[in-house]
């Protein structure tokens, strides 16, 4: 589980990573890389739209991502702003598909 430190919490960060980061696109997921110079730590934030399918199934969805972010966190360079959102396809992939989008994704664009 990410810590509090760790989570983006409002909409305008979400905003601006997106707007502003750098795009890598998986099969499954894609991840938005900003770069905010005030914080030291990095921050993570899960968009899963009602497209990917029920409540039950973005829930989950969403805490496989957390999950992969949380083990990734210490590669992850510092004052980093990630989101994740995930696609239609995540519902049926399993953790070890999601895993390898979002670990592929950070080392191209968010390694320390």
């Amino acid at each position: 589980m990410l810590a509090k430190p760790n989570r983006l919490t409002r909409g305008s960060d979400y905003k601006a990573t997106v707007r502003r980061g750098s795009r890598c696109a998986g099969t499954h997921t894609v991840t938005y890389v900003g770069r905010t110079g005030d914080q030291a730590v990095a921050r993570f934030g899960f968009i899963v739209s009602r497209q990917v399918g029920s409540a039950v199934t973005r829930n989950t969805i969403r805490r496989r991502l957390k999950a992969v972010c949380a083990e990734a966190l210490p590669s992850v360079r510092g004052g980093a702003s990630i989101v994740i959102r995930a696609l239609p396809s995540a519902a049926t992939a399993d953790f070890a598909d999601l895993r390898a989008d979002v670990i592929r994704c950070l080392e191209r664009k968010a390694a320390a």
